[in-house]
């Protein structure tokens, strides 16, 4: 079954151009694009789609306040945003709010396709070297989550490292050489510790693990 897809940018030349290039895809399909932020909302909670691209920079509703809504709906879409500026501190707020990635709007097709893909599936984080340059910028005395404040202790000490691991940018493969256990068992961890922090991907793990200290901006593990 094809991933359903909603397009949200406020240049309508721009978002017939994204929505083309999704449709071509046979497994993808756009069910729905919006102007705006509320529009956004409104279609999400409509169309129950499986991925939103959506654009950050919009009069009316942005696309910061549009996920927040969006990843709240009871069964929300994963949303890939789109910036101008990966070093943007709107980009950070909107992937605490919820967004799964973030994505360039000058990407060439075959790199939105694919973080499209990468997104939808859940896997690894999308561009863990510019993800981590960016929460390495906003991270630092930013509050933790209040839904997740003092979980960090209720995780295995395997757990633990797992978690730092996927901070670091390393994907299953990369965590299962290093800890010498199969890639199995690292997806296993992995969906423990998101459970028991209350995250729902990679992207909020790293977050988390920045926030709460357990790796430091620019330095490493932290205490």
């Amino acid at each position: 079954m094809a991933t359903r897809v909603i397009v949200v940018d406020d240049q309508a030349v721009v978002r017939a151009g994204f929505a083309a290039i999704i449709d071509a895809e046979p497994d993808m399909t756009v069910v729905g694009e919006a102007w705006d932020g509320a529009s956004a909302v409104e279609l999400a909670a409509r169309e129950a789609p499986e991925l939103v691209l959506m654009d950050i920079g919009m009069p009316g509703m942005d696309g910061l306040t549009a996920t927040r809504f969006i990843t709240a709906l009871e069964s929300p879409p994963r949303v890939l945003v789109l910036t101008t500026f990966d070093l943007d501190a709107h980009v950070y707020e909107a992937l605490r709010a919820g967004a799964s990635g973030f994505l360039l709007k000058d990407a060439q097709p075959e790199e939105l396709l694919n973080a499209l893909r990468v997104v939808a599936s859940g896997e690894g984080i999308l561009a863990p070297a510019v993800t981590r340059r960016l929460i390495d910028t906003y991270a630092q005395g930013a509050p933790p989550p209040p839904a997740v404040t003092g979980a960090l202790a209720g995780l295995t000490p395997r757990e633990r490292d797992v978690l730092f691991r996927i901070a670091s940018g390393l994907a299953n493969s990369e965590i299962a050489a290093a800890l010498g256990v199969s890639t199995g068992t690292v997806k296993t961890h992995v969906s423990s510790l998101l459970a028991k922090l209350m995250l729902r991907d990679r992207v909020q793990a790293t977050i988390f693990a920045y926030e709460t200290g357990l790796i430091r901006p620019g330095r490493g593990p932290g205490p």
